[in-house]
């Protein structure tokens, strides 16, 4: 019986061994868990601070004020985002609007062909653009060739009948 009682204290003794080393591998697993989770957290943090601009402080940013500044630069981004869907949906509605209503006579006249003249009196020059309401970038184009040109412009405007647009610039020569 003596013998009994020593084999089963040997044996508990053995299991209590393989439940300690069976303990002590799920530490050492949770610590390993732990380490890899920490090194992801890290690199995933070094990647979004590289998608950030870069300030020129000479100082390096904590983690914390790292990520609110990324938290702020996604706001900013989703801000800007926002106005330019905006100013894309007012342009594209404006197309739109004067596309839907046009009559075809009108369409025709909006793609006219654009009709320049020049006429020169002494050192004045008027120039006079009519075009239709497709092509107004001319506009702008004809002020800065004559500013190109070494005139000063003194007065410049416009005006609408129906669907054609009258531009006229007087500029003087110095």
């Amino acid at each position: 019986m003596e013998l009994q009682m020593d084999y089963c204290l040997l044996q508990n003794l053995g299991v209590n061994k393989e439940m300690e080393r069976s303990r002590s591998s799920p530490k050492v697993e949770r610590k390993i868990i732990e380490k890899n989770r920490r090194n992801h957290m890290k690199n995933l943090q070094s990647r979004l601070n590289s998608l950030l601009p870069h300030h020129n402080s000479k100082e390096a940013l904590s983690q914390p004020d790292q990520i609110d500044e990324a938290v702020n630069y996604i706001k900013s981004l989703e801000t800007r985002l926002k106005e330019s869907r905006e100013k894309k949906e007012s342009l594209m509605g404006r197309k739109r609007s004067y596309r839907c209503t046009k009559s075809a006579a009108e369409m025709r006249a909006s793609l006219k062909t654009p009709e320049i003249s020049i006429n020169e009196k002494g050192s004045a020059i008027e120039v006079a653009l009519m075009t239709g309401q497709d092509s107004q970038f001319m506009f702008y184009e004809i002020i800065r060739i004559v500013h190109e040109e070494g005139a000063e412009v003194l007065n410049a405007n416009f005006s609408v009948v129906g669907s054609i647009i009258f531009h006229v610039v007087h500029a003087q020569v110095f």
